[in-house]
Formats: C-alpha cells, sequence, structure tokens
C-alpha cells in the first residue's frame, strides 16, 4: 500500500507536474470571473517552470551525491555485491523480450564490471516486476539474462524479484542472502539514491558499504553552470526532490533511521 500511495502523492506533488497543471488551471479559469487569477497562474506558473528548467537550482543533487564517495580502488575483495534495480526498464524489457536500460542502465554495467573484478563474491540483483503492467517480467529476470551476455553465468546470480521500491529491496534482499557478521557487502546505486538506500539497508539490520554510480551533477560546478535544456533541468529537479522528499517520508514513517544518513 505504502508504494502506491507514494506513487500516486508523487505524479501529483512532482514540482514539474504540479506547475504545468497550474498553467492549464489558469488557462482553463481565463474566461471565468477569476481571469485575474488565471493570468497570475499561468504566468506565473510558465516562468517558475521555465526557471527551474535553466537555471542551476538542479545542484540540489549535489549533496545527495556527494553524501557517500566511492570506495578506494584498493579496497579489500568483498564477500558480496548487490545490485539494486531501476537500471532496466521492465515494461520495454517485456515489450521487446530484450534487456533494455533505463539512464540509470550505469548500475547494471558497473554491477556486473564489480561481479567480473571478484569472482568469489555473491552478486545479488533486487528488483521486481512493474505492478502497473499486467504480466510483466521483473527487472530481476532481465538483469540476469543481460549479466549472462556480458559473462556472467547465471547460476552465480542470486536474483531477487519481488520487490516494488527499496524498503522491500532491503528486506526481501537481507531474508535472502542471510547475511553473517564480519562481512563486507557492497550496495550499487546511483548516488544520488545512495542516502536513502543504505538509510533502509541499516534499518533492515543489513549493514552494506556504498558503491555510488551514475552521477547526474558536475561537481562545484553544479552551483554555476545554467541548464542547456529545459527539459533536462525539470528532470533534474524533478529528481532531486523525489529523493530529499523520499528521505523525509521513509523517516517518518519509521523505514530509516536518519533524516540523511551519512558514512
Amino acid at each position: 500500500m505504502f508504494f502506491y500511495i507514494s506513487k500516486l502523492l508523487w505524479f501529483f506533488t512532482a514540482p514539474s507536474n504540479l506547475l504545468v497543471m497550474l498553467v492549464i488551471l489558469g488557462g482553463v479559469l481565463l474566461r471565468t470571473r477569476f481571469a485575474r487569477l488565471a493570468r497570475w497562474l499561468a504566468l506565473g506558473g510558465g516562468i517558475v517552470l521555465f526557471a527551474i528548467g535553466i537555471l542551476p537550482v538542479s545542484s540540489l543533487l549535489l549533496p545527495l551525491e556527494n553524501r557517500f564517495p566511492p570506495p578506494a580502488a584498493d579496497m579489500p575483495p568483498p564477500d558480496g555485491i548487490i545490485v539494486l534495480g531501476g537500471g532496466i526498464d521492465s515494461v520495454v524489457s517485456t515489450a521487446r523480450d530484450h534487456a533494455a536500460m533505463t539512464d540509470a542502465g550505469e548500475r547494471q554495467l558497473e554491477g556486473a564490471a564489480l561481479a567480473l573484478r571478484y569472482p568469489n563474491a555473491k552478486l545479488v540483483f533486487t528488483g521486481g516486476p512493474n505492478p502497473f503492467w499486467a504480466g510483466g517480467k521483473s527487472e530481476a529476470h532481465y538483469a540476469v539474462a543481460q549479466w549472462a551476455s556480458l559473462g556472467i553465468a547465471p547460476e552465480r546470480v542470486i536474483a531477487e524479484s519481488a520487490s516494488l521500491n527499496t524498503y522491500e529491496n532491503a528486506i526481501l534482499t537481507h531474508g535472502l542472502v542471510e547475511p553473517k557478521p564480519g562481512e563486507r557487502w557492497l550496495l550499487v546505486t546511483s548516488a544520488f539514491h545512495m542516502p536513502r538506500a543504505i538509510g533502509i539497508f541499516r534499518k533492515a539490520g543489513f549493514p552494506v558499504e556504498a558503491y555510488p554510480v551514475d552521477y547526474r551533477t558536475e561537481g562545484s560546478l553544479s552551483h554555476l553552470r545554467p541548464m542547456r535544456e529545459v527539459s533536462d533541468g525539470l528532470r533534474r529537479f524533478d529528481l532531486a526532490m523525489r529523493e530529499w522528499v523520499g528521505l523525509a517520508g521513509y523517516y517518518f514513517t519509521g523505514k530509516t533511521d536518519a533524516l540523511f544518513p551519512g558514512p
């Protein structure tokens, strides 16, 4: 239920969606007695929409991405590698019967690279089907197939194929692999998503080490550089706001024990 409520609320509160709805509302009200308000809604919504898309407000992603530094190149071999879903579009993959990666596909590629670098480490993929696409196969199904094409034997992969969100990723993966005290497990996910993911895994009793990938910002330059495309700026801003809202939501519902988990 938490999954469906969160998706529904985010659709109506995502900044770009909300601003577009304000502009549309302004247009609808123009020929009513609220015409003055309508003009303000349409004009204000349009200006803010453009400003968010062009100005470097997407740098809100920066503190999320910088929260957990990548591990040292000469780190000791891990006992296990966990790759979070999100790097595969299960709807397109099901329709085409071929693993189709999303813009977070670096999770997949880096997971495969780590698996080849550390052949003795356990390899876990956690990601279920799209619940809004009846009959669709899980992300895990296509992750295993894609990794097999890269030289990773399917029998080496521990696939968790029922989870619908990061909370379920953590709970179900913990129960599946039953990590032992002293083991080192790497968690591979997008850098902006790492604080929330680490907090959830910690709360689930699964201590993991951050292995951030899929960076979207350019470091300190993100505070200064305007966006070249409005669509890209809006996408980054929505992404940042979803994570900040998600951090608060997961904290206040008891799914993490810190508002902004850190190293």
